[in-house]
């Protein structure tokens, strides 16, 4: 009898293991496909380089993460918390492109969905509020601290997600709080795109074209990342 105690419980302890990995709590938006003017458009007055030329993108329907991913949500997944700044409602951060390929991979195999890192043209499309887009200086609005933490207003130190303003599609911290990594190789060097400027960041990086590259397995305390996936 024991025996079977024994093995009814550890059944049970598995399961709610399993349930509290499948239970994410991660909240997609949709983005509605179509074409954009990608790169240094006419509202930014302080480009950099690799923002030129603009060029036309086109891109298909996909679900953006609303928020960037929490430590609450990586640890849930990977039984570890890389962060500095500690809490379950801050954005994860200190985790490389390979690190973020593991934990999909492993949050993927849990809940059997197919999350994956967006593209840097779905993140801009994304950042610029899709269609309903108003092309802002910043992702949802042209005053930087309605939308996003940086340098000047951080306190040094990341934000829980969601505190600031949503831009026209409901997604938040598109701009500040920590950089996200994209899926894209930066051009012919063996680096991947990071977007959306972070928590130590001045404005100029905060806009929403800007754009910077990092080895796959660099970690720094103001990287993380948000998820995509392509359909429900």
């Amino acid at each position: 009898m024991n025996k079977i105690f024994s093995f009814f419980f550890a059944v049970m302890f598995c399961l709610q293991g399993y349930a509290q990995t499948e239970n994410t709590g991660i909240e997609t938006v949709f983005v509605k496909g179509g074409s954009f003017t990608m790169g240094c458009t006419g509202e930014q007055d302080d480009c950099s380089d690799n923002e030129k030329p603009t060029h036309t993108v086109t891109v298909s329907d996909f679900y953006i993460g609303k928020y960037e991913v929490t430590q609450a949500q990586w640890t849930a997944v990977m039984a570890n918390n890389p962060s500095q700044f500690k809490g379950d409602s801050l954005p994860v951060e200190n985790g490389s492109w390979n690190d973020v390929q593991e934990f999909i991979r492993k949050l993927n195999a849990q809940t059997g969905k197919s999350y994956r890192l967006p593209t840097e043209a779905e993140w801009e499309y994304a950042a610029r509020g899709g269609e309903q887009g108003a092309n802002s200086k910043y992702s949802g609005s042209d005053n930087v601290d309605e939308v996003a933490w940086y340098g000047n207003n951080s306190g040094q130190k990341t934000h829980a997600v969601g505190a600031k303003q949503a831009n026209k599609l409901g997604i938040y911290d598109m701009s500040g709080n920590v950089y996200e990594w994209c899926s894209d190789w930066y051009g012919n060097y063996a680096t991947r795109v990071i977007r959306g400027g972070s928590w130590l960041s001045v404005t100029q990086s905060v806009r929403v074209p800007f754009r910077l590259h990092y080895t796959p397995d660099y970690r720094y305390i103001n990287l993380g990342f948000r998820l995509v996936h392509s359909s429900k």
